[in-house]
């Protein structure tokens, strides 16, 4: 049974919220204690559901996870590792993408993989070409079987030279995974470097790997035989620091977000700013607020790391229609994120979607048809509404949209947003946000945490 959010909008989200790990390290952090020949200990850890799923599928490999009951630290042994049949991978991915990350470790500490058929958010297309190539040039033999692929390497995994068409963040990692224990080096080109691909670097250095990075998106990675175990704090979860912050200007809030780090959201701190959104920076976290005047429209375009992150566009494009004149937002990380969109203009925004690049420089998309430019014109007042969640960043997007609208907003499939959201329900409480859940069921993880 879904849950569902019965919104009365309106009232100002004022308070403290508090975020933890970034959902972009944990689970991948999690797959690499993997390559260890001994317990890691990952510390930082958010309650969110892709951490139960790498959970689920870690211990169904023979991997034990004990959880500190006072903490919630993960403790991740993976001595016996083992083959898990394909349907219980499958049952317990459900709709997560995160099986194809296990590959190059469950190659290295078993012999083989398997992918089942993959699901994740509906923002445009992300297929695993990227991954499977660069699996077969690292040596392995990829088979498609029913419901998925088989993947082994009878020979072993051994170093190569590969140069990505775009700087994948999930191929990136994907290349870090397999090639910490292949023999031989591997020099990856056209690599992605967000801060949580750097983090998952500090892990992998922590077990013994050898990997330096170069100014020009290069990395080369020195393949060695074992590695060690790790004892690591995960990176902020500078996502969901951006998305509180639409949120405070969004419904005219003040919202403090403790944890967040200004060092890893410096182009999105950027932009809020120009907006005309207040913030005050301390070493614990960052207050965001609505300071009580005009908010002033922009022309952003969404861009690989150092550039404005895809995941911050959607939460933002909902206070942008709070600002005084015309916007323009151009995606391109992916082509169908402006899908969102249409609920917020059924609440009365005004916001066009273009198939032509409206940035400076034309986009792969461009000459694709695919609708990855937007205009927004405001200020409007977004009305009450029924919104069914598409993806996990609209989804929030959606519900502060909501939590801003004058009225009543029935919210359904809000269970996506506990993908990366830990507690947001309460935190919203917390905040002052005026809202009922009905129709809900506690989820129960496909595979209790032990204790």
């Amino acid at each position: 049974m879904s849950s569902v959010l019965t919104v009365r909008g309106g009232v100002p989200l004022t308070g403290r919220v508090k975020v933890r790990g970034a959902k972009n390290l944990v689970p991948k952090a999690m797959v690499a204690a993997l390559l260890g020949n001994e317990p890691s200990v990952l510390r930082n850890v958010p309650e969110i559901k892709d951490v139960e799923v790498v959970t689920s599928l870690l211990q169904i490999h023979g991997v034990t996870v004990l959880k500190d009951p006072v903490t919630g630290d993960l403790t991740l042994d993976p001595q016996n590792a083992k083959t898990a049949p394909s349907t219980a991978i499958d049952a317990h991915a459900g709709d997560s993408r995160i099986p194809i990350l296990f590959c190059g470790p469950l190659i290295h500490a078993i012999g083989e993989a398997f992918i089942p058929d993959l699901g994740g958010c509906k923002i445009g297309d992300r297929p695993i070409d990227y991954h499977l190539n660069v699996l077969r040039q690292f040596g392995a033999v990829v088979e498609k079987r029913p419901g998925g692929i088989h993947i082994s390497a009878p020979k072993g995994l051994h170093g190569t030279k590969i140069s990505l068409p775009y700087p994948s963040v999930g191929a990136t990692e994907q290349v870090l995974l397999a090639a910490t224990r292949a023999d031989g080096i591997t020099e990856l080109t056209g690599a992605a470097t967000e801060p949580e691909i750097v983090d998952l670097i500090s892990v992998l250095q922590k077990m013994g790997a050898i990997i330096s990075v170069q100014t020009d998106r290069t990395i080369r990675i020195e393949g060695v035989k074992e590695l060690r175990g790790y004892s690591h704090r995960a990176l902020p979860d500078r996502n969901e620091a951006a998305s509180w912050a639409s949120a405070a200007l969004v419904t005219r809030g003040d919202i403090y977000v403790a944890g967040a780090s200004q060092r890893d959201m410096m182009t999105f701190l950027n932009t809020y700013r120009k907006m005309g959104g207040g913030m005050d920076i301390n070493d614990d976290g960052i207050r965001f607020y609505h300071q009580g005047g005009k908010l002033n429209p922009l022309v952003l375009e969404t861009d690989v790391h150092p550039g404005f992150m895809t995941d911050w566009q959607q939460p933002l494009v909902v206070a942008l229609t709070q600002a005084e004149g015309v916007s323009i937002v151009h995606e391109t990380v992916y082509e169908n994120r402006f899908g969102f969109t249409e609920a917020l203009v059924r609440m009365g925004a005004n916001i066009q979607v273009h198939r032509e690049c409206l940035g400076s420089v034309p986009c792969r998309f461009g000459q694709r048809n695919f609708l990855h430019s937007a205009v927004v014109s405001g200020s409007t007042q977004l009305k009450g509404t029924d919104i069914d969640i598409p993806d996990l960043r609209g989804g929030f997007s959606h519900l502060i949209a909501a939590l801003a609208a004058t009225g009543t907003s029935r919210v359904t499939g809000i269970d996506v947003i506990n993908r990366g959201y830990e507690r947001f329900t309460s935190k919203l409480e917390g905040l002052g946000a005026d809202f009922d859940v009905q129709n809900s069921r506690k989820s129960t993880p496909a595979a209790q945490i032990s204790r």
